[in-house]
């Protein structure tokens, strides 16, 4: 990111702010999605007030996490599909596993974070609430089974998380926002990680109390 890029960051949050506010969200966490981005980016989430940062790839996190000063460090969310045997590298960076979809990878983060801080072993069921073959999570009939292993296995599940339709209008994403947000009620879960830059409104309006949003902060990807 330039200077130039950074300093618009702050004003762009406010404006992402106040979309959350006009479509009623209230203490709504904002996640700066920064992946791709330099170390500049996690930093200037942090002088402009976000809630956390979101990272989708291991090694490009792990590298970045070793630049960022103590005192700029946001709570980090790892929000990408995982395999499990990356999971080791990433103990003690991640704060808070969003994409967690399956048994194995409950396990593996059980095993690595064992004996770690609380927030460390916090994660997030993600549900395929869209039912497209390319998209991770588990189906919604799964998770009730996955909550239980992951408890069982000393893990804090703080809710759930979700992604919207690709390629289209946002509205089409309110029917898999609702089916996540009535899910995470039924099973006493707080928290719902839904929404991103072109559907957030949306995210909002259907109970998301986390929404991840990179280029309405930081502008179009190279």
């Amino acid at each position: 990111m330039t200077p130039d890029d950074i300093s618009l960051v702050a004003s762009r949050v406010a404006l992402v702010r106040k979309r959350i506010a006009n479509a009623g969200g209230q203490n709504v966490k904002l996640i700066a999605v920064t992946k791709t981005f330099d170390v500049s980016a996690l930093i200037a989430a942090f002088d402009a007030g976000c809630d956390g940062v979101g990272e989708n790839y291991a090694q490009e996190l792990v590298a970045k996490a070793q630049l960022v000063p103590g005192d700029k460090r946001l709570p980090v969310h790892f929000i990408g599909r995982l395999q499990s045997n990356k999971v080791k590298m990433l103990a003690g960076v991640v704060d808070l596993w969003q994409s967690v979809d399956r048994r194995e990878l409950i396990l593996e983060i059980a095993k690595r974070c064992a004996g770690a801080t609380t927030a460390h072993r916090s994660i997030m069921l993600q549900v395929n609430s869209t039912n497209e073959p390319d998209k991770g999570g588990c189906q919604p009939s799964e998770v009730e089974t996955l909550l239980s292993l992951a408890v069982n296995n000393n893990l804090d599940v703080l809710g759930l998380m979700t992604v919207g339709p690709t390629e289209s209008q946002p509205e089409q994403a309110r029917q898999s926002f609702r089916l996540v947000r009535k899910l995470a009620d039924q099973l006493g879960l707080a928290q719902c990680s839904m929404g991103m830059t072109g559907d957030l409104e949306v995210a909002v309006e259907e109970g998301a109390t986390m929404i991840r949003v990179g280029s309405a902060l930081f502008g179009a990807r190279g």
